[in-house]
């Protein structure tokens, strides 16, 4: 597997009131037994778990620190709430890199050969997560591309290694509304949807980001938990 990833980490995903009072300001349980290892231990804090997604065949490293990565293409305006956490204790991990990459609102890749964009940097970044565990990123809507279901994708290091990867996607219900606009209007009849997706079928109901409408754009989040080595 890439990156001598053999490991089980996977997506943590809160049920229930965690869930619903996860927020950009970071990771909070409003439980009487409390967070922590101690609301695991008890069951007050219930950490769902995902399986880990092939990396697919655009990834490239070593991209640049940066939150905005839309380097002025057009598209919906996105905002990524990526928080990671300590799969064993729930905790939030400072200053874990969070790498992602994903299609331009044309279902174009920077950096690739294929794409005639090699050298190009577009929808490509690292950040360090805060005390908080979260990172967050400035981007677009991604566009959708022949045989695949919209997504991003994603890689957590820490120390230097890859303790997760993954892919996020979104409801098809909201990829509708938003691919009603320009600039996806150039690109009508998208071919394949999360359920014949193949990769979407191995668990990526459990790694669908949780969207809210801002302005003219969106803020989507997600937990991510993960095994630190």
């Amino acid at each position: 597997m890439a990156d001598g990833l053999t490991r089980r980490d996977s997506l943590l995903r809160f049920g229930g009131a965690a869930a619903a009072i996860l927020g950009a300001a970071g990771w909070k349980v409003a439980t009487s037994e409390g967070g922590g290892p101690a609301g695991v231990a008890s069951g007050a804090v219930t950490c769902v778990l995902a399986p880990e997604m092939t990396e697919g065949p655009y990834y490239v490293p070593n991209e640049k620190v940066r939150r905005n990565i839309t380097e002025g293409r057009p598209g919906t305006p996105l905002l990524l709430h990526l928080t990671v956490v300590d799969a064993s204790t729930c905790r939030p991990i400072k200053g874990a890199a969070v790498d992602i990459w994903h299609a331009d609102a044309g279902g174009i890749y920077s950096g690739e050969t294929v794409e005639n964009t090699v050298g190009q940097t577009f929808m490509r970044g690292i950040q360090r997560t805060n005390a908080h565990g979260l990172a967050s990123f400035q981007t677009v809507y991604p566009g959708w591309y022949t045989g695949r279901t919209v997504h991003i994708h994603v890689k957590v290091h820490i120390g230097g290694n890859v303790v997760h990867t993954g892919q996020l996607f979104f409801h098809d219900s909201l990829t509708n509304a938003v691919y009603r606009k320009a600039p996806y209007t150039r690109r009508p009849n998208r071919d394949t949807r999360n359920a014949t997706d193949s990769i979407y079928r191995n668990g990526g109901s459990k790694s669908l980001l949780t969207m809210r409408k801002q302005g003219t754009g969106y803020n989507g989040s997600i937990v991510m938990g993960v095994h630190r080595s």
